[in-house]
Order: structure tokens, then C-alpha cells, then sequence
């Protein structure tokens, strides 16, 4: 009956499944096992009428026309800036690290000082990885990557991979840049905006196809048997020759064969607080002080009249099997290793593709795993 298989509804599973329907008319079976579509972008309204994002704040931002304009085929847009601040020596001031941040944090000559150095030896708007800066000859601009090292990155990697920054892929550090501007915003991409209804609003417009039909609250191993040694895949005891797209984790849906892949899961803890608002901006990050990595209040994400307001912090955790929710693959060289086994095998198979964070172990941003999506599409 189906031609073609999808494991898991976020961006990855759902872009390429409405494609299918639409571009080729072809029957989709998208399989999830949580009791609703959208994955980690998943987000609902609370009875105050304030947007709360389930997983975790999702900001969209691209420098991809294609996928802006593809995803505005299913939403209108709230034109969002995302800002940040992070709480530090007991102060707040904006990160990434940029040189509003120095004056915020260091004193005035001190400041004026790095700004001189940083300016002469690079490009305005240039982003620098801490990495970059220590390695740095000027004893001055080593102290900055060093301050910047301690006060910003250091606990707060500890805190959301468990690990020392030194036994993680360097290119983590790159996500943590030293910015050289006075531009405040978290990103500077050409694009960026939140779903003026929501994320799962763009999610029903996107499966709502009769060529789709969605089984939730099923887990795609009461399904599908995988018959590793003769490379065949089984749905409901039946060879399956169409094509499966997973989404889900390389490591569980080989078995486990290699051993499992480590994963960074999220105790994700609300509050409705009985005021207009907490904080000054949508996110504050606390690298230093406190068990949880940041707080989010979602009514500077999507605006709304209230008053009472919607906060989340967030507590990293290990992911523990089939216990919570694994969020982040764990960049070591180590894990790399078994999961080019996983990917090794995969290629054995010809009618399996895998896309996203999950099956691919790799960090994806929204637009990035949608233009995956849309480049798998084309592939087929």
C-alpha cells in the first residue's frame, strides 16, 4: 500500500513526506511515537493564550531563501530578532561575547583597550572562536579568550555535554563565538522570524494530505523488523521494497549492534508566574551560577497580551534508555568512530535513508535539516 516509509514527524520526517504526496503523488506512512506531530518544535497554547514551545525555544533563522520561502508556503510570519543575555559575575550582558559585552563586564579602560586590539587585527562583524583567540600571541587578547573561556563556555559546557570542553569536537567552540560588533542579536542571518500561529500549525498544513497517513503513539520497532544479516527491512512481517526515511536514533534502529550512542537529554521544568513578565529578554543564559543552563519566557518569542507569563529552565541530563529524551548527539572522536560504523552499515541497506540530528549523529539547525529534507527529495 505504501511506497514509502517516514520514522518521525519533526522537520526532517515531515518536509520530505509532504513532498512525496505532493511533488510525486505517492502514498506516506509517516510512523511517531509520541502522542503528537512536530517533534522537538512541537508547541501549544496555554489557557493564557501564551505560545509555549514543548522542547525547548525554537528560533528560526536562515541565510537559505529556498527553505525561507519553502516554509512560508505553511506559515506567515512574526519578524523576530532573538537576543540574549547571560548572567555573569552577577551581571547581565549580551552573548555572544561581543564588545557591548566587554564594556558590561570589564572595566572601561580595559575595555576600550581590547576593543583597540580586537578591531586592529580583525574585521568588524568578524565572528572569532574562542579556540582562535587563545592561541592568540598578544598577551591581551589571550586574556579575553581566557575571560571569556572561564566566564562563558567552560561550566556552561560542563553543564550541557557532561564533559570537559577539551574531550568535545572543536567545532562545538564555534558555536560560542567572540563577535566583533556592537550587534546585540543571537544570530545575523538575512532571515529570521517565528510562526505567527505556532510551529504545529506549520505541521498540520504540512501533513494534511490524503496521500499521508500518520500512526502516533507507535513506536516504529512494533512495526518494522530490521533483518540485519540479509540487509532486508520487514513491515508487519512483510518485506517492505519501498524506500524508509528514518529520522530516530542510528544506534536503536540497528539494535544496538555496535553498542549505544551517547546522547544529552533536557529536564525541561515550567513555571506560570503570576506576573507581566520575569526577565528582560526571551533568553538568559547562566554559565556559572545554578544547576540549569537557561531560562526562556515564551511571551517575548510570540507576543500576547497577559497578565501572567510562561518561563522554562532547563537541567541537561544524561539520556538513559527508553527513561527521557535524547536531545543532543555527544560530539567526541570516540563517538564519531561507532557511528560510522552505523553508517557503515546503513549503506548496506538500498532502500533505508537516513536524515537528521538523530540518524545521522550530527547537530542540525531547523533550516539545515530542512534543506537536508528538500536535497534528500531531490536525491529520490
Amino acid at each position: 500500500m505504501f511506497e514509502y516509509i517516514v520514522v518521525g514527524c519533526g522537520f526532517a520526517g515531515s518536509v520530505i513526506a509532504e513532498r512525496i504526496a505532493n511533488k510525486l503523488n505517492k502514498k506516506v506512512l509517516v510512523i511517531e511515537k509520541r502522542n503528537h506531530i512536530g517533534g522537538n518544535c512541537y508547541d501549544f497554547q496555554t489557557k493564557e493564550g501564551i505560545i509555549v514551545h514543548k522542547y525547548g525555544p525554537h528560533l528560526f533563522h536562515t541565510d537559505n531563501k529556498e527553505v525561507w520561502d519553502y516554509l512560508s508556503n505553511f506559515t506567515d510570519w512574526h519578524i523576530y530578532q532573538h537576543k540574549v543575555l547571560g548572567y555573569i559575575d552577577g551581571k547581565k550582558a549580551p552573548v555572544p561575547f561581543n564588545l557591548n559585552t566587554l564594556y558590561a563586564l570589564l572595566p572601561k579602560t580595559l575595555a576600550a583597550k581590547l576593543e583597540k586590539k580586537l578591531l586592529e587585527k580583525y574585521n568588524y562583524g568578524e565572528k572569532i572562536s574562542i579556540l582562535k583567540l587563545k592561541y592568540e600571541k598578544d598577551k591581551d587578547l589571550n586574556f579575553l579568550a581566557n575571560f571569556v573561556y572561564e566566564k562563558v563556555f567552560l561550566n556552561y559546557t560542563l553543564k550541557q555535554w557532561g564533559i570537559k570542553p577539551e574531550d568535545i569536537d572543536e567545532k562545538v567552540f564555534e558555536r560560542v563565538p567572540v563577535v566583533i560588533s556592537k550587534d546585540d542579536r543571537y544570530f545575523s542571518d538575512k532571515y529570521q522570524g517565528v510562526p505567527k500561529e505556532g510551529y504545529t500549525r506549520i505541521f498540520e498544513k504540512m501533513l494534511f494530505h490524503p496521500n499521508i497517513k500518520i500512526m502516533l503513539n507507535t513506536d516504529f520497532k512494533e512495526v518494522i523488523d530490521i533483518d540485519i544479516e540479509n540487509k532486508k527491512i520487514y513491515f508487519f512481517g512483510q518485506e517492505f521494497k519501498g524506500k524508509l526515511i528514518f529520522t530516530g536514533m542510528i544506534d536503536k534502529f540497528f539494535n544496538y549492534f555496535f553498542g549505544e550512542l551517547p546522547y544529552r537529554s533536557l529536564n525541561l521544568k515550567f513555571e506560570t508566574l503570576d506576573q507581566e513578565y520575569f526577565q528582560e529578554v526571551a533568553v538568559v543564559n547562566y554559565p556559572n551560577n545554578y544547576d540549569f543552563t537557561r531560562i526562556t519566557e515564551f511571551k517575548y518569542i510570540h507576543p500576547v497580551k497577559s497578565n501572567k507569563t510562561v518561563i522554562l529552565k532547563e537541567y541537561p541530563q544524561i539520556y538513559i534508555k527508553d527513561k527521557n529524551e535524547p536531545f543532543y548527539p555527544i560530539f567526541t572522536k570516540e563517538n564519531e568512530e561507532k557511528y560510522l560504523k552505523y553508517k557503515k552499515l546503513a549503506r548496506k541497506f538500498n532502500n533505508l535513508i537516513l536524515i537528521g540530528r538523530l540518524a545521522e549523529y550530527k547537530y542540525y539547525d531547523m533550516d539545515d535539516v530542512i534543506k537536508r529534507a528538500l536535497n534528500v527529495f531531490e536525491s529520490l
